[in-house]
């Protein structure tokens, strides 16, 4: 461990020990790096990288400041991270999987927390998916905003910053997917009518079942194309 990362784990102590509780302003640097008998430099550059994973906000002629600490701002890097791995088949296909495991169980937990209105947030995304079923990016964007809708009733706040991580880079399947394949928006369609008809019988095993037969279908078409010769790697121009 470098001396760097010494410093950092000495100030995210301090946090995780409550010393420096979401919302707490840092002693000045000269006395932050006293209290943690390391040099100033150390301490700016701990200081620095933790700003940057979200942990800390640097508020210039104020001071730096622990951040709330919501799973949506700590987690903000996942889908910049994911981004790196285009160029890797095997992680998108990785990336697939991750969506498999998670994606219905949300669904289902969706079901148990589910209003009037919350069903109604999803059938408006669903009805604009059907309004753009000829236009391959706008019903991939609706399709996206449709998962989010179900996934946002969860409440589940890390479980939404996880999914929505990775939604960025298999977005560009989904759409890669409908630049192919001819049949891909009246599949993708159908799929998703399946999703809605559950949620809205209130079915949450039926919904799980739903959402796991649609994310099945990407990955396994996915993983076909990859193995064919004759199909380039995700193009980087989409998406």
């Amino acid at each position: 461990m470098s001396l760097t990362d010494k410093a950092i784990t000495q100030i995210r102590e301090l946090i995780a020990s409550g010393a420096l509780p979401p919302g707490a302003k840092l002693p000045p640097e000269q006395e932050l790096a006293a209290q943690l008998g390391l040099s100033r430099n150390l301490a700016r550059e701990a200081v620095k990288a933790l700003s940057m994973a979200r942990v800390l906000e640097i508020r210039r002629g104020d001071g730096t400041y622990v951040t709330s600490l919501q799973p949506s701002l700590l987690l903000e890097g996942l889908g910049g991270a994911v981004e790196l791995l285009q160029g890797d088949p095997g992680a998108v296909l990785d990336l697939m999987e991750v969506r498999r495991l998670l994606e219905p169980a949300a669904t289902a937990l969706a079901v148990t927390r589910l209003s009037d209105d919350g069903l109604a947030e999803v059938k408006r995304h669903l009805d604009a998916m059907r309004e753009a079923r000829d236009d391959v990016e706008r019903l991939n964007a609706h399709d996206v905003a449709f998962h989010r809708a179900i996934v946002d009733v969860t409440g589940n706040e890390t479980l939404i910053a996880l999914l929505e991580g990775i939604s960025g880079r298999t977005l560009r399947v989904r759409i890669w997917r409908g630049l192919v394949d001819n049949h891909a928006a009246a599949r993708t369609l159908a799929e998703h009518e399946a999703i809605y008809a559950a949620l809205a019988e209130r079915d949450a095993s039926l919904s799980h079942a739903a959402a796991l037969v649609h994310v099945h279908s990407t990955e396994q078409w996915l993983r076909e194309h990859l193995k064919s010769a004759e199909v380039s790697p995700v193009p980087e121009s989409r998406a």
